[in-house]
């Protein structure tokens, strides 16, 4: 588990109002309580512009810039719960860094986090605040999401922050056998597919529709 530090806050960023936005994900049916942990210590105002931290812990997606959002506090959750529910954590990738937030989250329930992320100025955002916030267990790159990051793999989970039309192949094949990736598959009308990998093949599970950015190729 990372060390954050500087993250008080006062008024809509105080540690009670982070307390209070994790009550509310209780009663909105998020029940690991290592992921409640997790939202309830990493403080989310940290990842938006100064403008919008009154608005950091309410149930809302936030610009970050170009295009790209922090995720709605619920779907960040219910992410972690999916790959959590098969194993335990040793070495998980993300797909689509963004802000850096849900690598922050993801930290803290898994012993090395790798995020690629395809837009250098977000990339080097990240990195820049993760390191000031004191994070020593997640590794950024610049990368293409579509190809994953074959170099540390086999990961025991996946995690995609972005919408794509099909589950990429590589990303299945990244996986250890008993590994999930978890991520968004549909353009119009997206839902949440978790793929589990075993011996004998893939299993696929589908869950609530959600609405993601798209998950582009390529680097900018």
């Amino acid at each position: 588990m990372s060390l954050v530090i500087n993250s008080k806050g006062q008024g809509m960023t105080s540690d009670r109002t982070r307390s209070r936005m994790v009550e509310k994900l209780r009663e909105e049916g998020i029940k690991n309580e290592s992921v409640l942990s997790a939202l309830k210590t990493i403080p989310r105002h940290m990842f938006v512009d100064e403008a919008l931290n009154t608005r950091s812990y309410e149930m809302v997606s936030l610009p970050i810039g170009y295009g790209q959002t922090i995720s709605h506090p619920f779907i960040v959750a219910r992410l972690c719960e999916h790959v959590l529910s098969e194993n335990t954590l040793f070495r998980v990738l993300e797909i689509g860094s963004g802000c850096g937030y849900q690598a922050a989250i993801l930290s803290q329930l898994a012993k090395q986090v790798f995020s690629i992320e395809r837009n250098l100025n977000l990339l080097n955002s990240a990195r820049i605040r993760l390191k000031k916030m004191g994070f020593r267990n997640i590794i950024l790159r610049h990368g293409d999401g579509y190809q994953g990051y074959e170099a540390n793999s086999p990961y025991d989970a996946i995690v995609v922050t972005a919408a794509a039309e099909f589950v990429p192949t590589a990303l299945i094949n990244q996986l250890k056998s008993g590994g999930v990736l978890v991520m968004p598959v549909g353009v119009d009308n997206q839902q949440l597919v978790k793929i589990i990998k075993t011996e004998a093949g893939i299993e696929k599970k589908s869950f609530e529709r959600v609405n993601f950015v798209p998950m582009l190729s390529g680097l900018i």
